[in-house]
């Protein structure tokens, strides 16, 4: 006995399916199609996950270029139309053809689950329609968030402590401390050189070696 939350059993969930090839060439390797290079190889068994759990076939989306790449015009399109509610359950061949990343397909179930739209992977057991789907998203989800606060609390820490100690190779944080020998200015005024000349050979400012010469005559 099958077990349904949040939609009525009294029509059947309405299903999308989303696709994605590397690229928009049926490349051939020794004669044959590249398997991630056929839509189809991905799209029949959705459709037939789809007819055998006695859901309406909706829509297909497709994108045909790398997973890295931002923007994606059937992602887009898919996740526009969720956001209409034109169906109720999404389903992909592998999480590797939906999402870039663990982050990115953590993002999109929350979305989903917000929506009231399930999600199913063919391949991977991920399938937040039922019980055990819901309780592996939150076990997906907790593990995200703790790999951030991971990220976030490291990233505090090294802060912190350069602000200590310097950076990693023992330089301190900021524009290095000029030293000098102030000992050197009031001798090279005696010289005769003027303290933009003595400021040129020493590497200060001139506002510095005059405090230098101010402090030298409070003291002598």
């Amino acid at each position: 006995m099958s077990i349904q939350f949040g939609h009525s059993t009294a029509s059947p969930k309405r299903a999308a399916a989303y696709l994605r090839v590397s690229t928009s060439s049926r490349a051939r390797h020794n004669g044959t199609l590249a398997f991630d290079q056929d839509p189809a190889v991905q799209e029949q068994p959705l459709r037939e996950l789809i007819r055998n759990r006695g859901w309406v076939f909706s829509q297909v989306y497709t994108d045909r270029m790398s997973g890295v790449l931002e923007a994606r015009p059937g992602m887009d399109a898919l996740m526009a139309d969720a956001r209409r509610r034109f169906f109720d359950v999404v389903v992909v061949f592998r999480f590797d053809r939906f999402a870039r990343n663990a982050k990115q397909l953590v993002l999109a179930l929350e979305e989903f689950r917000t929506l009231g739209i399930d999600f199913v992977s063919c391949q991977e057991a991920l399938d937040t329609s039922t019980p055990m789907g819901k309780a592996m998203f939150t076990i997906i989800a907790a593990m995200a968030e703790l790999e951030r606060n991971m990220i976030r609390e490291r990233v505090v820490a090294g802060v912190q402590f350069a602000k200590r100690h310097g950076t990693k190779s023992g330089k301190p944080v900021g524009r290095p401390k000029l030293i000098f020998r102030r000992d050197e200015v009031p001798l090279l005024r005696q010289q005769g050189l003027s303290l933009r000349q003595i400021a040129n050979r020493l590497g200060v400012g001139v506002g510095t070696v005059r405090r230098v010469l101010v402090a030298h005559s409070g003291h002598s």
